[in-house]
């Protein structure tokens, strides 16, 4: 029996998809989180098979605690659900194993499409395939790099980074040039405008 946690900061997005769970999908087993640490305290309860999880919640970003996460609870199947691009943070989940990524925008029948299959046709060897090179200059950046670029984004500087991530703060000034060689940027405003032109945000 399918049991799914929704982790979401916003109430009307949690309450969207469990309509979308219950209607569509016959699946009444629902819990509800809305922060990182709701999400751990959720799961420790126990009998989740599946979790639709966004990518940027109130107290984290996701991709800090998607390695607990599955160290802890290595049965259960992942789904990202975010407003975030697809291109970019699709492929560095896949570094963690997480091959289902759902933006928000998609449309109401991609959307039931895409969580029916995550979870009742689960095969994450069919997304394994990478695609060719992207365009898009953050595409290469890796999951640490990119949870550095969400607090870069955000304003925090290499001590509140550091803070926030549990790293030396060589190591976070180490990652910050790595994410300027590779976007090609050498200034914090230049990558604000590049990310920008990309959309990448964390509002």
């Amino acid at each position: 029996m399918e049991r799914v946690l929704l982790a979401d900061d916003h109430s009307l997005i949690r309450r969207g998809v469990q309509l979308i769970l219950k209607n569509n999908l016959n699946i009444e087993a629902v819990g509800e989180a809305s922060n990182c640490c709701e999400v751990m305290s959720e799961l420790q309860k126990g009998g989740y098979t599946h979790i639709i999880l966004d990518l940027v919640l109130t107290d984290c970003m996701s991709l800090e605690i998607i390695p607990n996460i599955q160290k802890l609870y290595p049965d259960l199947n992942i789904m990202v659900f975010s407003m975030l691009c697809k291109e970019i943070y699709g492929e560095a989940l896949k570094q963690y194993g997480v091959y289902y990524y759902l933006q928000k925008n998609e449309d109401e029948e991609e959307t039931v499409r895409c969580i029916r299959e995550f979870l009742f046709d689960y095969d994450s060897n069919r997304y394994k395939k990478r695609s060719g090179e992207s365009d898009n200059p953050f595409s290469s950046l890796s999951a640490r790099e990119l949870e550095v670029l969400h607090y870069m984004l955000k304003g925090d500087g290499t001590k509140e980074i550091s803070n926030s991530l549990n790293l030396r703060m060589s190591t976070v000034s180490t990652i910050k040039g790595r994410i300027f060689e590779k976007t090609d940027t050498n200034n914090l405003k230049t990558l604000m405008q590049l990310s920008s032109l990309f959309n990448i945000n964390f509002v």
